[in-house]
């Protein structure tokens, strides 16, 4: 990989993890609101970003790597295959 493809990937990666933050944040706030009908006050939006930035790193680093569309084909074909396969 040359040097340009990886500032690429790290740029593409780095707007990703802030625009999952930043959505992370509004659905929270959002949430907190529509559930509690508590004022939001600086306090609330501390804590909300306390919460959201761990998991948007999580779903940036951890489960956006994963392709669960080639786990799913893999896991249901074995499992036809299975269904098809003649009793003994």
């Amino acid at each position: 990989m040359d040097n340009k493809n990886k500032w690429e990937k790290i740029e593409v990666i780095f707007e990703l993890l802030v625009f999952g933050i930043a959505i992370g944040i509004l659905e929270d706030i959002v949430a907190i609101k529509l559930a509690t009908n508590e004022p939001i006050t600086w306090d609330v939006v501390g804590v909300v970003v306390l919460v959201a930035i761990p998991f948007a790193i999580l779903g940036e680093v951890i489960f956006d790597r994963i392709d669960f569309a080639t786990m799913f084909e893999k896991f249901f074909s074995k499992k036809n295959k299975q269904d098809k396969a003649p009793l003994s």
